[in-house]
């Protein structure tokens, strides 16, 4: 059983509210820190060692300059997410580029700050020697098909769009080293908020008997495993959060038996989780504008989908704590709303908690990630402010909440009027 826990009482966020409207999410830095320190220590038997933090789970470079102080890279997928690392000051080794479909403009953008570049394809190889030139280190997104299971959120590999197959590994790098790259990675990414630690164990042993093989058949040494994220996060307070120190010791014993016992380490070991380091840490704050009774009861908010689209969208549990009422019986049932012309803008559906009111402050747990990242303005909605709970009990604006200027801001309205129909 996980407890859910506030980084802050019911008197700290009203005094919060009175100056940040809701809705808004804020993000607790203790939790952070104390997080990735933890990730690092676990790991730190491998020389090398290296979390590239997934930006897209949370693209807010105030947090990425946090995680960056704790000895994290970034794991970028887009142009926008380069600019980020670029606006950091992030360049070379610490920078990931992850990415699929992908024009030659952002692979450009990735050369020019050093990147590791991550190829999702054999024919990428060509398409990017053509159009931009082939850096002296490359890595390969390996999908390994019905040799791994899958989960809900990320689907099955064979059915996924991502990664080389087995056979297109070997071609691929012998491809390059005939092209004169004499550096390469291998990386693999087949689950989303996994919470069985062996997952991870059986990940790792994967890419470490490919590497031996590899080694064996095309003459090259695989400088980096990044074994990917994945990592889940106790969402439901019956869930278990993952057990580090026991993915990590089943990592290491393979390390030894596969890695060093064949005379290809030193091996770094690299991640890229995202949900696992600011999930848990970040919190949706929003009250309650309406309680409506129909064939169910309703309790309205003055936040929606628009602001955490996961319940939406994969049907996800998200907690819920009524500030001032968490030790009230629980003996009312709701649906926690939002006011999109959507019948799915729904944070939860039949959830049982302590009767409700208008006015009540409300917090929707583990929205740190994948939250405010996934944000979208239909029906006008704007997209809320993020702000940053200091270790010393600060609060700080790392966002803005969205104007309607900002809404209106690409559109020509002055020469609407013009505009014959």
């Amino acid at each position: 059983m996980t407890t859910k826990q506030l980084p802050f009482s019911k008197q700290q966020l009203e005094k919060i509210t009175e100056q940040y409207p809701t809705p808004f999410h804020i993000y607790d830095e203790k939790g952070i820190r104390e997080y990735a320190r933890k990730f690092n220590r676990t790991f730190s038997w491998n020389p090398g060692f290296k979390e590239y933090y997934a930006i897209k789970s949370a693209p807010n470079p105030y947090l990425m300059k946090i995680m960056r102080e704790e000895g994290f890279g970034i794991d970028c997928s887009s142009f926008a997410e380069l600019v980020i690392a670029e606006q950091l000051g992030m360049s070379g080794d610490e920078i990931m580029f992850t990415s699929n479909d992908t024009p030659a403009y952002e692979y450009q953008k990735a050369i020019d700050l050093g990147a590791i570049i991550n190829l999702d394809d054999i024919s990428h190889i060509e398409y990017l020697e053509k159009n931009v030139g082939l850096p002296q280190l490359v890595c390969f997104r390996y999908n390994p098909g019905s040799l791994k299971d899958g989960n809900t959120i990320i689907g099955h590999p064979e059915e996924a769009k991502y990664g080389f197959t087995r056979e297109q590994l070997f071609e691929g790098y012998q491809m390059l080293k005939d092209k004169g790259v004499k550096r390469f990675g291998l990386h693999t990414m087949v689950a989303s908020n996994e919470l069985d630690a062996a997952y991870f164990v059986e990940t790792a042993q994967i890419l470490f008997d490919l590497i031996v093989e590899i080694k064996q058949k095309v003459g090259i040494t695989i400088e980096f495993a990044n074994l990917g994220g994945g990592i889940g996060i106790p969402y439901r307070p019956t869930d278990q959060p993952v057990d580090l120190d026991f993915m990590s010791q089943g990592i290491k014993k393979l390390y030894q038996e596969k890695i060093e016992l064949n005379g290809l380490s030193p091996l770094r070991i690299y991640f890229e989780s995202g949900r696992a380091m600011t999930g848990p840490f970040g919190f949706l704050v929003s009250k309650v504008l309406h309680i409506k009774k129909t064939y169910k009861q309703y309790a309205g908010l003055d936040s929606s989908m628009a602001n955490l689209m996961r319940p939406a969208l994969y049907g996800s549990y998200h907690h819920i704590t009524v500030m001032g009422k968490e030790y009230e019986p629980q003996d009312q049932v709701y649906d926690v709303t939002g006011s999109l012309c959507e019948n799915n803008d729904k944070f939860a559906i039949n959830r049982q908690l302590p009767k409700m009111e208008q006015g009540d402050l409300v917090v929707i747990h583990d929205t740190g990630a994948h939250g405010h990242a996934m944000g979208f303005n239909y029906n006008g909605k704007l997209r809320s402010a993020e702000l940053l709970l200091r270790e010393n009990g600060e609060v700080v604006q790392i966002r803005r909440a969205e104007t309607l200027n900002d809404y209106f801001g690409t559109l020509d309205l002055a020469g609407l009027k013009d505009f014959k129909v």
